[in-house]
């Protein structure tokens, strides 16, 4: 005789995962988002460049509360005080003051505004120019292809600093035309990089995908090809930006950039350069805020292409 096991407390063999081996699995293969919180935690450069970064922005939003003093009010008595860690400098001017009397640390701070003003924009101005032509070219192919190209091999074919010092001395050294003369001088890095990468997505399944369901030509652009190019985009943008601050100082040097008595960087450097072997820290403090901006900015963006790459380099 068989018997039948009808005890229903009895377990039941199903052919569903238990919860524990899910969960195991879930811990063991962490999303992508996951994965570059992990390395921007491990990765010193990034770490180090954001923060510094970061401050140099705290300071130039909030300009107005944390100067002591106006950056254009003059002050003849007091003029060539020196900075703090002189024997004869005082905590009313830690930075000591400039030839006209301006206090040098309100004057510092707010060049923080236009150094990091001129560089966002022309990076974000020459990305949208630059990364378009490149798409374009890259997509279509043929033709239009060829024109981009010849367009990035007559803009390659021109020295930057020269071009940018003639369009200066043309239009002036205001801070929306010094914006547009350097995105005119970057833009064609773009879009060298995003034609090639746009040249291998557009082979891929998902554009096929979209070419067979009736997705436009535009849509597909926007849609599919330009989010998987927003990662070098952000590493070309924020090398560019440090690239167009340094250009902007060398220009403001030389007399053809930012123009007296705006604030900038590369103009106390120039303001100072009469004073330097007297007063050498009207050359050294912004000479110095340059310097730690611009290599800050480059070890971000080199964190940044560490952190998003597929394969983790570092």
């Amino acid at each position: 005789m068989i018997k039948v096991n009808t005890d229903i407390t009895a377990p039941i063999a199903t052919s569903h995962p238990r919860e524990e081996e899910i969960d195991e699995f879930e811990i063991s293969v962490p999303s992508p988002p996951e994965l570059m919180k992990r390395r921007a935690k491990k990765h010193v450069g990034f770490i180090l460049g954001g923060t510094v970064v970061l401050l140099v922005l705290i300071l130039a939003v909030f300009a107005p509360l944390i100067a002591p003093f106006d950056p254009y009010d003059q002050t003849l008595t007091n003029r060539l005080l020196p900075p703090i860690w002189h024997e004869k400098g005082s905590w009313s001017h830690p930075f000591g003051t400039d030839a006209l009397g301006r206090d040098y640390f309100s004057r510092v701070i707010f060049g923080a505004r236009i150094s990091l003003m001129i560089g966002f924009f022309a990076a974000a101005v020459s990305a949208v120019v630059g990364s378009t032509l490149g798409m374009i070219g890259g997509y279509f192919g043929g033709k239009t292809d060829a024109v981009v190209m010849y367009l990035i091999n007559v803009k390659l074919a021109l020295p930057g600093l020269l071009v940018a010092l003639s369009l200066v001395s043309v239009f002036g050294g205001s801070l929306i035309a010094l914006i547009c003369i350097l995105a005119f001088l970057f833009w064609d890095r773009y879009a060298v990089v995003t034609r090639s990468v746009t040249q291998q997505i557009r082979t891929n399944d998902y554009i096929t995908a979209a070419q067979a369901v009736g997705a436009s030509r535009l849509r597909i652009i926007v849609g599919e090809v330009l989010p998987n190019l927003m990662n070098q985009i952000i590493v070309i943008a924020s090398l560019e930006m440090a690239v167009a601050i340094l250009v902007e100082a060398a220009l403001s040097f030389l007399g053809l950039g930012i123009q007296p008595p705006t604030p900038s960087w590369g103009l106390l450097v120039s303001e100072g350069r009469s004073f330097m072997f007297f007063k050498p820290y009207l050359v050294t403090i912004p000479g110095l805020a340059i310097f730690m901006l611009v290599i800050s900015i480059n070890m971000m963006g080199d964190g940044i292409r560490d952190i998003t790459a597929p394969e983790g380099r570092n």
